[in-house]
């Protein structure tokens, strides 16, 4: 997928996820509010041209962005972002976690996507 399409992924996906949950489907609410995230990183990294191809280095490209932007936010936010991945598979969060914590994920989402590299890209 090219930036710009990695960047309408992660703003359907983020709607997407308050549908879900709005629903009460937990689990697919989870996951799309974790593509959301995964997709706002895919986009950075191929403006980037940082290298790509597993979660690892999903999770290392958004620490480096975080480096580099002098802003812990981005790192903490993905790592939360990431436990609504392990939801999906697990279910594990309680409620006031998934309430308590999607604001994070959405943050982290439109931070990333508003940055001056994505910006040209956003719908």
């Amino acid at each position: 997928m090219r930036a710009d399409e990695h960047v309408q992924t992660a703003w359907d996906f983020l709607a997407k996820s308050d549908m879900y949950f709005a629903d009460g489907d937990r689990l697919q609410g989870s996951e799309k509010l974790w593509g959301a995230a995964a997709h706002a990183i895919l986009a950075v990294s191929r403006v980037k041209r940082w290298q790509l191809g597993s979660h690892s280095r999903l999770r290392e490209n958004a620490a480096r962005l975080s480096y580099e932007l002098s802003d812990s936010e981005i790192s903490d936010d993905f790592q939360i972002a990431e436990k609504f991945h392990s939801n999906f598979y697990h279910g594990y969060m309680e409620d006031f976690r998934l309430v308590r914590d999607r604001p994070f994920v959405h943050r982290f989402v439109n931070r990333v996507l508003a940055l001056p590299d994505l910006r040209g890209l956003n719908p």
